[in-house]
């Protein structure tokens, strides 16, 4: 599977012209040309590095040579001293659209040669690829509850519950899962990531002598159906076997059918209620052994 994937990426950038000393016959690299693009109307330095997944100091280097040729400007924030943004001049707009075009025409010669059955399955499959690469640079691992992240993950969570549920949802009225609880050795809190966002976030709460407790199971929507719910169970359920839980336990919404359906699919069984959660329907129970 490692040689079919790097014979995959040599075609790859062969094709789309990345060996070659520029870039779309222009001047500079791709890395030059992408950073350009992506800076669009303007853009926080720090999400664009976030974004594309570059070392700080080579993007700043990109950064300085686009501005000394005279197609960005980089300034602080007039609102935040602390964050530095890029923003197009002229020239960078007029730039970026002739990168725009070019891009167009490469498409096109890759689309060209081939039929219209041939077009459709090399873009399908390019739709599919483009979302499993994604799906790949989504890391899980445990984070502090109090950090940015995990209560961003935790803030969505509860205001996409308060959307669905047919009577909202207030954290403060369901079985508790505090920062204190969420926290080793405790338990735990999973965070998934995206280049530098929170998009998913899954929470273990361990007891003495019982079955450990899942909860603030979250798949951001832009995600969804990439696997990453069942990664996120996966890992917690690792997790707890590695503290020696034999059995972990989980409650659900009715309107969670998604959830529920995943649940059921991994291997969790229905049980009859094992608390009262207020907003809870279903309660399910997984032996790990």
């Amino acid at each position: 599977m490692v040689a079919r994937v790097r014979r995959f990426n040599r075609t790859v950038t062969q094709r789309v012209g990345v060996l070659q000393d520029n870039y779309l016959a222009r001047e500079r690299p791709l890395g030059q040309s992408r950073v350009l693009w992506e800076i669009g109307d303007g853009a926080d330095i720090r999400a664009l590095r976030s974004r594309l997944d570059l070392d700080s100091g080579y993007l700043s280097r990109i950064l300085r040579s686009l501005e000394s040729d005279g197609l960005v400007v980089v300034a602080t924030n007039e609102a935040d001293a602390r964050i530095r943004t890029v923003r197009l001049t002229g020239a960078g707009r007029a730039e970026r659209a002739l990168l725009d075009d070019r891009a167009d025409d490469l498409a096109r010669d890759v689309l060209s040669p081939l039929d219209s059955r041939q077009q459709q399955r090399l873009v399908a499959a390019m739709a599919e690829v483009e979302r499993l690469l994604v799906a790949s640079s989504v890391h899980i691992d445990v984070c502090p509850p109090r950090h940015p992240h995990a209560r961003a993950a935790l803030r969505a969570y509860y205001t996409e519950l308060a959307q669905r549920f047919e009577d909202g949802f207030d954290p403060g009225r369901g079985i508790p899962a505090t920062a204190a609880e969420l926290t080793l050795p405790a338990g735990l809190l999973l965070v998934a990531t995206l280049h530098g966002e929170p998009v998913g976030c899954g929470g273990l709460m361990f007891h003495e002598d019982e079955p450990a407790h899942i909860k603030r199971m979250w798949v951001a929507p832009a995600v969804r159906g990439m696997g990453l719910g069942g990664r996120l169970l996966a890992e917690l359920e690792r997790h707890a076997a590695q503290h020696g839980v034999s059995t972990v336990r989980l409650e659900t919404n009715r309107s969670l059918t998604e959830a529920i359906a995943m649940y059921r699919a991994r291997g969790y069984r229905e049980v009859p209620a094992f608390n009262d959660e207020l907003y809870a329907h279903h309660w399910f129970e997984k032996d790990l052994s």
